[in-house]
């Protein structure tokens, strides 16, 4: 596979160009267009992060295919988003060797024409391993309060997401980090602008704010017991 040369102006000129015209038609009339601008783009960049996220952590896979790998589907699910078939960014999730879902320790890239970002975390974790995270935070909260106030960390990423408006069952507002406890998604995501794609150095980049996120993801893969 090419060495990763970025994401360009026809990168996102697609994605524009997509959001304009997000019918099946346009996009069969236009899917070597996709093939060219994002998809060889897209698996250029998963093949050129393998060596770096091991070096990050070495249970994140990095899985250049077209399919069921690393890049998310240009495909929606149309029963919740009628009349707009395809997804307008580029989705991909670099997720933990045990995981079988988006819903798995990973780490991601987003880029759209709206705003592009890096996130490390776990999205909307399922209900069991949501009480582990929660149970964990509870019984260590000196290590939580560390992952909090990593400096390295604090100064790339921001946490975000959604979360309760009253403490979960079985928690009082008392509860040291109650706050974070009523969190649903353990997700942190650092923005930066679609220029900086654009350089072969991107991938670098990228690998660099991942291990910055190691405080995060350490706590998180030992609260859901597999390793990091």
């Amino acid at each position: 596979m090419p060495d990763f040369t970025g994401f360009g102006d026809d990168t996102i000129g697609f994605l524009a160009e997509l959001e304009a015209n997000n019918n099946r038609d346009w996009f069969k009339e236009n899917k070597h267009r996709y093939d060219e601008c994002v998809l060889e783009s897209a698996l250029d960049f998963i093949a050129a992060m393998g060596s770096r996220l091991e070096a990050v952590s070495p249970h994140f896979v990095a899985i250049p295919k077209r399919q069921g790998g690393s890049l998310m589907r240009v495909y929606r699910d149309t029963r919740f988003h009628r009349g707009a078939p395809y997804k307008t960014n580029i989705g991909i999730q670099f997720r933990h060797e045990l995981g079988k879902d988006v819903h798995a320790p990973g780490y991601y890239l987003h880029i759209e024409t709206t705003g592009c970002f890096l996130a490390a975390g776990m999205w909307r974790p399922e209900p069991g391993a949501l009480k582990r995270i929660r149970e964990r935070i509870c019984e260590k909260p000196d290590a939580w309060q560390r992952v909090k106030a990593s400096r390295t960390f604090n100064g790339a990423f921001e946490f975000g997401g959604t979360r309760l408006k009253r403490p979960p069952r079985g928690y009082s507002e008392d509860v040291p980090h109650i706050e974070d406890i009523k969190r649903k998604d353990f997700i942190a995501a650092c923005n930066f602008p679609a220029a900086n794609a654009a350089s072969a150095g991107f991938v670098d980049e990228a690998a660099d704010a991942f291990a910055k996120a190691r405080p995060l993801m350490a706590f998180l893969c030992a609260a859901v017991e597999v390793p990091f």
